[in-house]
Parts: C-alpha cells; sequence; structure tokens
C-alpha cells in the first residue's frame, strides 16, 4: 500500500464510494517529517495536521531562535576578540617598539602604561559595540524571516519592500552613512583619540570625543567643535607617540655663525640635562642641525628637541627664554626691522663693546663633532 495514501471505508461496512486521502491533503504542499510519520502510523487527517502545528512547527521556531541567539553570542565574541587585537596592535606595538629603543629612563612608567591602555580599551569598547549590534541586528533579522516562513507568508514583498525603503533611506542618509564608515575606519586605525592636539583642516584643537558620527575638538580659544566624520579628509595628528621642538633662530649677518651654533647648543644642552625637564618632557638630546635660512634682515639657525607627545609647545617656549638671555649675555644680536640714526657730538659715550669669543661658554653641535672624529681617523691611516 502505498504510505501516501489511505482508503476509508464507510462506518457501517457496505460498500460506497472510497475516499482517498493524501498525504498533501494532511499535511499540505511542503509536508514536515513529523506530519509525514503520524499519516504514515495512524491515516488521520487531523492528528497528523494537529502534530505539525502543535509540534513540529513550534520545535523548528524554537530551534531557529536558539540557532539566532548561539551565531550572534559567538559572533559577538569572535567580534571582541578582532577588535581587541586590532586596537592593541596599531596602538601599543607601535608605541612600546618606539620605547625599546630609546634611553632606559624614557621607559613608559605605570601610569603611562594604563593611560595608554585605556585608550586602547576605549577604541575597541566602541568598535565592539558597534559590531555587535550590527551582528544582532543581522542575525534576528534573518530568524525572523524564516519564522514567517514557517507560517507559510510570502516574505518575497516584504523583501521587495524592504528594498525600495532601504534604497530610498540610502539615497536620504548618504552623508550620515558615510560618517558612519568614516568614523569606524578612524577608530580602526586609531588615527586619533581623546586628548590628542589634532589638525582636521576645518578646525584644530584638543580632542574631547569621538563618535562614529562625529568628532568634538575644543580650539586653544576655548570654541568647541563638533566636526562629522565624513567631511574629515585629512588628519595631522601632533601628539601621537612622540613630538618635536623646532625653532629657527634668527642671528644678524655680522654674527660669528659657529659662536651663535656653540651658544644655542649649549642652552639646549643645559635644558637636557635639567632634571626638571630631560626626564618628563624630553625623549631625545637637543641637536643643532645648522643654517636653515639665509633671510632678509637675519640668518636662522634650526634647532630640534624630540620631546614627550604634545610637549613641544612647553618645550620651545622654555628654550625661547633661555636662548634669548643667552644671546644678550654673549652680545649676538637678533635682528628685527629697525633704523639707526647717528648724531655725532663732542664728547659722545659709545655703547659697550660685547665680550670677546673665547670668553663666551659654548657647546659643540653633534655634526661637528662627527666630523672631527672621521677626520683624526683619516690622519690616524695616513
Amino acid at each position: 500500500m502505498n504510505p501516501f495514501l489511505y482508503l476509508a471505508q464507510p462506518a457501517d461496512g457496505t460498500e460506497g464510494t472510497e475516499a482517498v486521502t493524501t498525504v498533501t491533503d494532511a499535511c499540505g504542499a511542503d509536508p514536515g517529517w513529523l506530519c509525514r510519520w503520524m499519516f504514515e502510523r495512524t491515516g488521520n487527517e487531523l492528528l497528523s495536521s494537529a502534530s505539525e502545528w502543535l509540534i513540529h512547527r513550534p520545535l523548528k521556531i524554537i530551534l531557529i531562535l536558539l540557532g539566532a541567539f548561539l551565531l550572534s553570542r559567538l559572533a559577538r565574541r569572535a567580534a571582541r576578540g578582532l577588535v581587541a587585537r586590532i586596537a592593541k596592535t596599531s596602538t601599543n606595538s607601535k608605541l612600546a617598539n618606539i620605547r625599546s629603543r630609546g634611553p632606559t629612563k624614557f621607559l613608559a612608567d605605570a601610569d603611562e602604561e594604563e593611560k595608554e591602555n585605556s585608550r586602547a580599551q576605549a577604541r575597541a569598547d566602541t568598535l565592539s559595540t558597534v559590531l555587535s549590534s550590527i551582528i544582532s541586528v543581522v542575525a534576528w533579522s534573518v530568524a525572523l524571516l524564516m519564522i514567517l516562513g514557517e507560517f507559510n507568508i510570502n516574505i518575497g514583498p516584504l523583501l521587495a519592500g524592504a528594498s525600495i525603503a532601504g534604497v530610498a533611506i540610502g539615497f536620504g542618509s548618504q552623508a550620515v552613512v558615510k560618517d558612519f564608515i568614516s568614523g569606524l575606519f578612524m577608530l580602526i586605525e586609531d588615527q586619533f583619540g581623546v586628548g590628542d592636539t589634532v589638525d582636521l583642516g576645518h578646525a584644530s584643537g584638543t580632542v574631547e570625543a569621538v563618535t562614529l558620527r562625529s568628532t568634538t575638538i575644543r580650539d586653544v580659544a576655548g570654541t568647541v567643535w563638533h566636526i562629522p566624520n565624513g567631511e574629515i579628509s585629512r588628519v595631522a595628528n601632533k601628539s601621537q607617540l612622540w613630538s618635536r621642538a623646532m625653532l629657527d633662530v634668527e642671528v644678524a649677518y655680522e654674527t660669528d655663525l659657529r659662536l651663535a651654533e656653540g651658544v644655542i647648543q649649549r642652552v639646549a644642552d643645559e635644558l637636557w640635562e635639567d632634571p626638571e625637564w630631560g626626564g618628563d618632557e624630553l625623549m631625545g638630546q637637543p641637536e643643532v642641525w645648522g643654517i636653515q635660512a639665509l633671510g632678509a634682515s637675519g640668518i636662522a639657525i634650526r634647532l630640534v628637541v624630540k620631546t614627550q607627545p604634545a610637549m613641544q609647545w612647553k618645550v620651545e617656549r622654555e628654550l625661547r627664554m633661555r636662548i634669548k638671555e643667552a644671546l644678550d649675555a654673549a652680545g649676538i644680536e637678533i635682528p628685527f626691522p629697525q633704523s639707526t640714526v647717528w648724531l655725532r657730538s663732542q664728547g659722545e659715550v659709545l655703547p659697550a663693546e660685547p665680550p670677546p669669543p673665547e670668553g663666551i661658554p659654548v657647546s659643540e653641535p653633534p655634526r661637528y663633532r662627527a666630523d672631527r672624529r672621521a677626520g683624526d681617523e683619516e690622519d690616524a691611516d695616513e
């Protein structure tokens, strides 16, 4: 006998027209395994249909919900691990690599390490929250569509309507989507964080908040700027990992340039050896690079100092004050636009002569030391 056919006899045992019941009549065009199994065993249409609605379909819905929950949980855990790895790699490893090549006294202490870890943790939390939300929405949306299919609801029109609505929303919110995508990549790449001093083109200042939608910075005048991430075309971070104080000190054309370089180098070395500065603000010994420009009224001598992040402006202000005092003491003129009128009269008192160069303490710039050592080695070889 065909298991999908059941011949019904009249109850009184008399001969009559046989009623043929099929599994399609009992369970529909796409019968489930439980309904089919029940129909094969009992041949009862009502019992088979009831088993489909009371046992098989609720069981499938429960399995769909359980699968969506497990998939969402596992995907979110994987996303958190990936984001934590990205955050740690993009910031801490670079910082550790730079510090490992520096002097021992400049290794990060516990407070600085804690600050870096908290920044990486904040980035990881933000990214994991966003990715977890996206994963949850996708997983539960698919589960909802599968559940609607179990109730024989045609989801084709729903998908078509959702597609049309998505296209309309997409055209109307291109700027918002651009902001979110740009913010996501800025967080992943760690282009800047809260506390960094940045120049975003539209404004520059200290970052106070970073979200996927916008970035908030406060400039030196105290003005707060809210900039959509999609409008940030370039980022100049002035306080990430390390900074550099750079001064171009101008002296008059009549100045002995080697004497001026020596005075500037001495002042910078004194700042380096100062315990209040060298151990906290500076990351490398200052260097006088030499003549930077021949200007209209003076000659610019460049001094550079590697500093801790965002400390270059403080170091530059201190160096300017000390260099000005040292140049005045050495009788070296800092040029500025001026006019000199000499009125000769009898008994004129002439200004005091500047001190002779041999009486002024100086320090030799590092590049001169290297040239001198190279020359001594050549003489020794000859």
